[in-house]
Formats: C-alpha cells, sequence, structure tokens
C-alpha cells in the first residue's frame, strides 16, 4: 500500500512537471508567434515601400521619354533601349503587399530593375551631348526628381534587407526555431548586393560643361 502511495505520488509529480512544461512551451510558443507574426508584417511594409519607389521610378520614365525624344536627332536606340526596359520591368508580376518567398522571382524582379538602371543610366549620358536639352527646365526637373527616386531606391532596400535580416535571425533562433516551420514561417530572399550597388545611377550633370 506504502508503494501503492509513492508510485501515485511520482505519477502525480510527474503529471504537474509535464502540465508545467507544456504551459511553459504554449507560452514560449504564442509569444514567438507573436513576433514572428510582427517581423512579416515589417518585411512585407518595407517590400511595399520598395515597391512604390520602383513604380516612381517608371512613372518618371515617359515624361523623362517624350522630353529627350523632343530633342533633335536625338539617339532612337537609346529611348527604344529604355522602353523595352521599362516594358520588361512590368513583365515581372510579384505581389506588391507582400515579399517574396522564392529567390529565383526575387533575382528575376531585381534584374529588371537591374536593366532598367542600366538603361536610364545611358540615356542620361547621352543626353550631355545635347545642349538644348540640358538647358531645358522641364529636363533639369525630370533629372532631379530621377536623382531623389535612385536615393530613395537605395535606401529602401536597405531597409527591406534589414528587415529580412531580423526575421530570418528571428525564426531560426531558439525556441522559436523548433515550431516557426509548422506555422508556415520560412526564411525570405535578401536583394543582392551588387558592384556599385551601395551607390545609385549618377544621374547629375555639369550643366557648366561647354
Amino acid at each position: 500500500m506504502k508503494k501503492f502511495g509513492i508510485g501515485c505520488g511520482v505519477l502525480a509529480l510527474l503529471g504537474v512537471i509535464g502540465l508545467i512544461i507544456v504551459i511553459v512551451v504554449a507560452l514560449l510558443a504564442g509569444g514567438g508567434y507573436n513576433r514572428m507574426v510582427a517581423l512579416s508584417q515589417r518585411v512585407n511594409s518595407s517590400w511595399a515601400q520598395v515597391q512604390n519607389v520602383y513604380q516612381r521610378r517608371a512613372d518618371l520614365i515617359p515624361n523623362l521619354v517624350a522630353t529627350v525624344s523632343g530633342s533633335a536627332n536625338f539617339e532612337k536606340s537609346t529611348l527604344t533601349e529604355i522602353t523595352a526596359a521599362r516594358a520588361s520591368v512590368g513583365q515581372v508580376k510579384i505581389d506588391p503587399n507582400s515579399s517574396p518567398t522564392d529567390p529565383a522571382k526575387l533575382a528575376q524582379f531585381e534584374q529588371a530593375q537591374g536593366a532598367l538602371s542600366s538603361a536610364l543610366s545611358r540615356l542620361l549620358v547621352v543626353s550631355e551631348r545635347y545642349p538644348d536639352l540640358k538647358a531645358s527646365a522641364g529636363f533639369r526637373d525630370l533629372q532631379a526628381q530621377l536623382e531623389g527616386t535612385e536615393n530613395r531606391i537605395s535606401v529602401e532596400r536597405g531597409n527591406f534587407n534589414q528587415a529580412v535580416q531580423d526575421y530570418n535571425t528571428a525564426i531560426k533562433s531558439f525556441p522559436t526555431v523548433f515550431f516557426a516551420g509548422r506555422f508556415g514561417f520560412t526564411e525570405k530572399p535578401y536583394f543582392t548586393a551588387t558592384t556599385g550597388a551601395d551607390k545609385p545611377p549618377q544621374v547629375q550633370f555639369d550643366f557648366n560643361k561647354k
């Protein structure tokens, strides 16, 4: 009878310990889940800002092309290139409100935007050969807007990468790493660094150049 009583006491103790473990795990999971949700939302918010500034640049390009094409004998191949690059960007479909989870999709988006950046840079460099264009107030205004937009793109890409880093670190940290995947929280891709990516394309001209 005594042994039976001791056995029941051990079972009761184990039951209490098990209950405590369940409660602790539930609390940790609950707090971890809420934090993962918050971090995931921050990534999505940063992604939306990235999309906004890229869209701002795309919206400026038609006015830029119209202004530049008004200059006599402007190189048509340059205009064709930037128009085609802008169209290619529009063909990459990514939800503007939810950050991509597929690294290949983000790489495709980044490649298209990079091609547009290169085409835009070449167009602006070629524009230096046209004094009447450089003297145009409309062209100077577009140039200033583009310069500001390129700077903003660089900033928002950095903010996005930081948000992704915080999120990825959280889902790989203890104890979140044990249940993050069960709740659908998986690693998110970054923008990759390329040579000169820390600096926006140069769109500033020397208007005093003869």
